[in-house]
């Protein structure tokens, strides 16, 4: 989700800035076991509204430069924090 590691803070201000802090919380993650998007093979997006996916989708398109991963997008009716937007990746070798 959107917590801002230097703060522990959820900006839900827009959607856009949430789903960026989602995709540099990703990042991080990933970076610190050595890896990075080109590793991800699959990911999952939970979204409180399925009429913000064109945005969350432009933001998180942004982050892959080729071969993306396969992909399942689902609205749930709540998410942890009360968050509009969750990824979660598997990522391999």
């Amino acid at each position: 989700v959107a917590i801002n590691p230097a703060t522990n803070e959820v900006d839900t201000s827009s959607i856009e800035n949430e789903t960026k802090q989602v995709m540099e919380n990703l990042k991080n993650i990933l970076a610190a076991a050595n890896m990075n998007f080109s590793n991800v093979v699959k990911t999952t997006i939970f979204l409180s509204d399925m009429n913000n996916f064109g945005k969350v989708n432009e933001i998180y398109g942004s982050y892959f430069s080729s071969d993306f991963p396969a992909r399942e997008t689902v609205q749930v009716s709540r998410l942890p924090k009360d968050v509009n937007v969750e990824i979660s990746v598997i990522v391999a070798l």
